[in-house]
């Protein structure tokens, strides 16, 4: 099996790295979309068009990326054999807290749904920085593999 993993590297490299950016760019949008849904007045029709967008962006784009993110990845570290690698352990740390990341951007978006606005626009603001602290830490990780 790891044979085969091994001639098809590069394909799954390629897949890899294309659905997390998929995947980041929907975890950069659907924060901002968030705060725009709470701009618009609660039961408007404005709001509901907000929901819509909210709910594709996730089902559509956020869903089927962490999910290509997570097969890629784990059939790219079965092709080089870096289970036992210390800079893969702490990547995959960091690609945990991301997935909860996206599950709680999920759960807030079903919350927003229903008319609960938790949040104001400016911690929202703040929390759209998280992807990208993470990917940062990621991308070191797997290029300089310090450890």
């Amino acid at each position: 099996m790891q044979d085969v993993l091994s001639m098809i590297y590069l394909w799954l490299k390629a897949g890899h790295v294309i659905f997390a950016i998929f995947w980041m760019a929907g975890l950069f949008m659907l924060p901002r979309y968030f705060v725009y849904h709470q701009e618009a007045a609660p039961g408007s029709p404005e709001a509901e068009v907000w929901v819509e967008r909210e709910r594709k962006l996730l089902k559509i784009i956020l869903l089927p990326s962490i999910i290509a993110v997570w097969v890629f990845g784990i059939a790219l570290a079965s092709a080089i054999g870096a289970w036992d690698q210390g800079w893969l352990h702490a990547k995959l740390l960091f690609v945990l807290v991301l997935s909860g990341y996206h599950g709680w951007l999920s759960a807030y978006a079903k919350k927003l749904a229903r008319g609960e606005r938790l949040l104001d626009g400016k911690r929202l603001r703040i929390l759209n920085e998280v992807p990208g602290i993470l990917v940062a830490i990621i991308v070191v990780l797997v290029v300089v593999k310090p450890f």
